[in-house]
């Protein structure tokens, strides 16, 4: 009877509890379901306004699907070759460091065998001066060997891209001029 008394105490006491997590459960339920219908609702709008928006833009700008065609075509064309100058750049890049670090990995062997064999602690110190005035020496000119190798090639990448930007805009520009 006492085991029977508590049970029934314990669920009398769990009761408001259950009934809170349930009314928060549905109003959780309710603000979710709200949301998702509010932006439904929203993203319909959002794409037929878009949808107005290209179409009229397409009529006004593409008079034609050979143009549009052909237009596409000539951008595709214009990313691939400023791709693949891209990547040769990185490649003669790429080299560049390499023989960069295969000199300057055989110049510093050659050192240390010279510091390894200096009779006196100043000619090491003379010897040492030396390879590192001659190795930042060699940094710097390296840098500025890299960093105009890089600025061509950026310029070299943008110029097919420049172009289809402009042929693009003369494009679009002649059914308005008309």
């Amino acid at each position: 009877m006492a085991q029977a008394k508590k049970t029934q105490t314990a669920n009398e006491m769990t009761a408001p509890i259950e009934a809170a997590v349930n009314a928060g459960k549905e109003t959780v339920e309710a603000f979710v379901k709200a949301g998702t219908e509010a932006a439904s609702q929203q993203y319909e709008q959002a794409m037929s306004s878009t949808k107005e928006q290209v179409e009229k833009a397409s009529t006004m700008m593409f008079k034609g699907y050979d143009e549009f065609s052909s237009l596409n075509k000539d951008n595709m064309d214009a990313f691939v070759k400023s791709g693949t100058i891209v990547a040769k750049g990185f490649e003669s890049l790429s080299k560049e460091m390499m023989s960069f670090a295969q000199e300057a990995m055989e110049a510093n062997m050659a050192a240390a065998k010279k510091v390894f064999g200096a009779k006196n602690l100043q000619e090491m110190v003379d010897l040492q001066s030396d390879l590192a005035r001659t190795n930042f020496d060699k940094v710097m000119a390296e840098s500025a060997k890299l960093a105009e190798l890089s600025a061509k090639v950026a310029n070299e990448a943008v110029e097919p891209l420049q172009a289809c930007v402009q042929a693009t805009f003369d494009k679009a520009s002649k059914p308005i001029a008309a």
